[in-house]
C-alpha cells in the first residue's frame, strides 16, 4: 500500500523542545520575539536589488542558483552545477524550469538539513506553496511561485518590508564607489536601511595572484600613491573613512588564520616593496598579511568600524570548479582554527581600548568553549559570533549556546548572522535561530537556572539589543 506524501506544512512547534511543559514556555517565548525586526549585520545581498526593485526573474534564480547552501548538496548528489544555472547569467524560462525540476527531483537529499527547513519555510510562508517538492509537483510549484513574482507584493522592496528587516548589511570591495548605497539612501521612495561592510581581504594577501594590480586600484580609489608601504596604509585608511561616511559600521576579514604578529615598520616596508616587485617569499607574504590584520585593528580603534573575523576556510577547494564557475559556488571547506595565541598581540594592544569591538566567528566548534567564550568572557572588546555557515544549523546552534553561555553568558554574543546571498532565505534563517534560542531559554527556566521574566528579556535581547550593540547598529 502506497502512502501519499504529506503536504508541505511546516509545523508551528518545529525546533522547540519535545517536553510538553518546556515546549509550552518555549512557545510563549517564541511568540514574544517572532515579529521583532530582523537585524542582518553580515550578508551578501546586492544593494542594487533594492535600488532597482525589479521583479525577480523566476523561481530558480531566486531560490536555487545564487544559494550555494542549496547547490552544493545537489552537486554532491551528482547534479552538475551547469544544470543548476550556476555561472550562466540570465536563464530562459525553459532553463529556469529545468533547474527547478532538478531541485524538486532531489528533495530527499535535504532530509534532516537546515536547508530543508529554510526552503520549506520560504515555499510555504512566503509563496503559499502546499505541495511537497517532487518530480511530480515541480511544475505546479514553479507556476505558483512564478505567478507570485509577477505581483508587486513580491518585488524586493515589498518583501524587505514584509520580512521586517530593520537593517541589512552588504559586503563590499574597498574600491567600490558605493553608488548603489548612495542612491538608495537618497531615494525618497525608500525608507529602509542598507549599510555597506568594508571587506579588504584581497588587498591584504600579497601571495594571491593579482595583488599588486589590486593595490594599484586601491590607490586610484583613494587618490593615494600606493608605491610604498606608508601610502598603502593611507589608502586603506582613506577607503575605510569613505565607507564610514556611507553608513558602514563594520569591517569583515576572512583569512587562513587570525595571527596578528607585528612587524617593525622597517620590515613591513621592506616586505611590501618586495611583494610589489613579485619578489617576496611565501613566508614574507604571510607575515605581512598578519601584520596588516593588526593594522586593521588599529584602524578600527581610530575610525570605529567593528572588526569581525571569520577565518580558517580553504577557499575554492576544487580548482576545476573555480575555473569554470568562479568563487562562492559551494566548494569552500572549513579548516581548524586557533584564536588565543593568534590574537594575543592584537588584544594586548587594543583589547581594552574604549570603542574597539571584535566579533569572532569560527567554523571550528572546538574553539567555542576553549577559546572564543573565555576571550569574550574577559575582554570588553570581544563578542562571541553566532554559529556561521556550516554551523548555522539546529544542533550546532544548540551546542554553541551550551558551549559559550557558561563562560560568556548571553550578553557577550553577537546575535544571529544569516550570511546569505539568497534574499528570501533571510527570514527563514532568523526564525530558526529564534526558535532554538527560545527552546534553550525555556529549558533553563525549567531547570530553575533562570527566572521566566529573565528568559523573556534575554530572548528579545538576542534578537535586537545584542546585534545592535555588537555591530554598532
Amino acid at each position: 500500500m502506497s502512502v501519499l506524501p504529506a503536504p508541505l506544512r511546516p509545523h508551528p512547534d518545529r525546533l522547540l523542545p519535545p517536553d510538553p511543559g518546556v515546549r509550552a514556555l518555549a512557545r510563549r517565548l517564541y511568540a514574544s520575539v517572532r515579529e521583532l525586526p530582523i537585524i542582518s549585520p553580515h550578508g551578501h545581498v546586492d544593494p542594487r536589488l533594492l535600488l532597482e526593485d525589479r521583479p525577480f526573474a523566476d523561481p530558480a534564480t531566486l531560490l536555487v542558483t545564487p544559494d550555494h547552501y542549496v547547490t552544493r548538496l545537489l552537486h554532491a548528489s551528482g547534479v552538475p552545477l551547469s544544470d543548476l544555472g550556476v555561472g550562466a547569467g540570465e536563464l530562459t524560462e525553459s532553463q529556469a524550469r529545468a533547474v527547478w525540476r532538478r531541485l524538486c527531483e532531489h528533495w530527499a537529499v535535504y532530509r534532516g538539513t537546515p536547508v530543508r527547513a529554510w526552503l520549506e519555510s520560504e515555499l510555504a510562508e512566503i509563496f503559499g506553496v502546499t505541495d511537497r517538492p517532487s518530480a511530480e509537483s515541480a511544475d505546479r510549484i514553479y507556476d505558483r511561485i512564478a505567478q507570485s513574482l509577477t505581483e508587486d507584493a513580491f518585488r524586493p522592496r515589498a518583501l524587505f518590508r514584509r520580512f521586517g528587516i530593520e537593517v541589512l548589511a552588504t559586503t563590499d570591495d574597498p574600491c567600490d564607489d558605493l553608488a548603489a548605497h548612495r542612491a538608495l539612501a537618497a531615494d525618497p521612495g525608500w525608507d529602509g536601511r542598507v549599510v555597506p561592510t568594508f571587506r579588504p581581504d584581497r588587498y591584504l594577501e600579497p601571495a594571491q595572484p593579482g595583488w599588486a594590480e589590486a593595490v594599484a586600484r586601491l590607490g586610484g580609489a583613494a587618490d593615494t600613491d600606493t608605491g610604498d608601504f606608508d601610502g598603502y596604509v593611507r589608502a586603506l585608511e582613506s577607503r575605510r573613512r569613505y565607507f564610514v561616511e556611507h553608513g558602514a559600521t563594520s569591517a569583515d576579514h576572512s583569512h587562513a588564520d587570525v595571527r596578528t604578529d607585528p612587524l617593525s615598520r622597517a620590515e613591513a616596508t621592506r616586505v611590501y616593496a618586495a611583494a610589489l616587485a613579485g619578489e617576496a617569499t611565501a613566508a614574507e607574504c604571510t607575515a605581512l598579511r598578519r601584520h596588516m590584520l593588526l593594522e586593521m585593528a588599529r584602524m578600527s580603534c581610530e575610525d570605529g568600524l567593528v572588526m569581525t573575523l571569520h577565518p580558517a576556510v580553504a577557499r575554492n577547494h576544487h580548482t576545476p570548479t573555480l575555473e569554470r564557475f568562479g568563487p562562492d559556488t559551494g566548494h569552500d571547506i572549513p579548516l581548524r582554527a586557533e584564536f588565543t595565541e593568534a590574537l594575543r598581540p592584537l588584544l594586548e594592544r587594543f583589547g581594552t581600548v574604549d570603542g574597539f569591538q571584535l566579533v569572532l566567528f569560527t567554523l571550528d566548534e572546538t574553539v567555542f568553549s576553549r577559546e572564543i567564550a573565555p576571550l569574550a568572557g574577559f575582554y570588553p572588546s570581544v563578542w562571541a559570533g553566532a554559529p556561521w555557515w556550516f554551523l548555522d544549523a539546529p544542533d550546532a546552534i544548540r551546542r554553541y549556546r551550551r558551549a559559550v553561555t557558561e563562560t560568556a553568558g548571553f550578553t557577550r554574543t553577537s546575535g544571529f548572522v544569516d550570511d546569505t546571498r539568497a534574499f528570501c532565505s533571510i527570514p527563514a534563517r532568523h526564525d530558526m535561530s529564534r526558535r532554538l534560542d527560545c527552546g534553550m531559554l525555556a529549558e533553563l527556566v525549567a531547570e530553575h537556572r533562570l527566572e521566566e521574566d529573565e528568559a523573556f528579556d534575554t530572548a528579545a535581547a538576542l534578537v535586537t539589543a545584542n546585534p545592535r550593540r555588537a555591530f554598532k547598529l
